[in-house]
């Protein structure tokens, strides 16, 4: 063989080899892993400002944001409870993930779902209020549902807490029995045979009446336009009986805590409030 051809062989023997080489690293790499899908948002528009709804699915979990329509008369409380309440869903979103990552993957794991709905505005010359739940299904039996109020002072653009509407130096622990008192009665509406719970966390029936500090309260609609007729404390289920007897809404008439009311607020109370008919 000649000079040439033999360095010819060598030159193609050894593109061969360099070919081979890397055919066999690129077996040796190992998979790329399924890209995850991306979420699907979803946005309620609003005429001006902030959303009145988002939506977001995923493998890992769908949630959702319900805003009524009343709230776009307040814009700054708006912009807030969107923002606030995105930021909520997308970490609960991060969560699910986690948690499946953790599992080493789905194991059977169903979809979490999270709700957050805002409704039953009731407004008055100075104040604004509305009702929050959070429903969150995590596996198990059944979800579970919180509850949250949300008052506004409308000229101050700020929260209002329930011991900022009251005079000063009026405790909240007032409150406690006429709170405990409008409990049991609701409680016998539902069950003219249901155990009477107190204030005593150790009484007979293992129950016992939530404290006004830690219940979240909203304004109760009234019979008078305007006007509040009262404040509801917004008690969830397995607070005051059984988890079969669901969440209370129990108002407090304005009539009954007028003469613990604060003189920048007490005109915004009159009449009597009106409840919702229940399911």
């Amino acid at each position: 063989m000649t000079s040439a051809r033999m360095i010819k062989a060598l030159l193609l023997t050894a593109a061969t080899a360099a070919t081979l080489s890397a055919c066999n690293r690129d077996k040796d790499k190992p998979a790329a892993p399924a890209p995850v899908p991306a979420a699907t948002v979803a946005e309620t528009p609003a005429t001006a400002g902030a959303p009145f709804g988002y939506k977001s699915e995923t493998p890992y979990a769908t949630v959702e944001l319900k805003l009524p329509q009343a709230v776009q008369t307040q814009p700054d409380l708006h912009v807030r409870l969107y923002a606030d309440s995105v930021k909520d869903l997308k970490a609960f979103v991060e969560g699910a993930q986690a948690d499946r990552t953790e599992a080493g993957g789905d194991q059977g794991m169903p979809a979490y779902e999270s709700l957050i709905t805002f409704d039953t505005p009731v407004e008055t010359g100075k104040l604004f209020s509305l009702a929050r739940s959070d429903y969150e299904f995590t596996g198990g039996a059944h979800g579970n549902t919180a509850y949250t109020g949300v008052l506004w002072d409308k000229a101050m653009k700020r929260p209002v807490a329930v011991s900022g509407l009251l005079k000063p130096g009026v405790a909240l622990s007032s409150l406690d029995n006429l709170l405990c008192a409008a409990v049991n009665a609701e409680k016998k509406k539902r069950d003219p045979q249901a155990e009477t719970v107190s204030l005593n966390p150790k009484d007979a029936s293992g129950w016992s009446c939530p404290h006004a500090a830690d219940t979240p309260v909203v304004l109760a609609p009234g019979t008078e336009p305007g006007k509040a007729g009262g404040l509801v404390f917004l008690v969830g289920p397995y607070q005051v009986g059984p988890y079969a007897e669901g969440a209370y809404q129990v108002p407090l008439p304005q009539a009954a805590i007028r003469s613990l009311l604060a003189p920048a607020y007490a005109d915004e109370f009159a009449g009597s409030p009106v409840m919702p008919k229940a399911n």
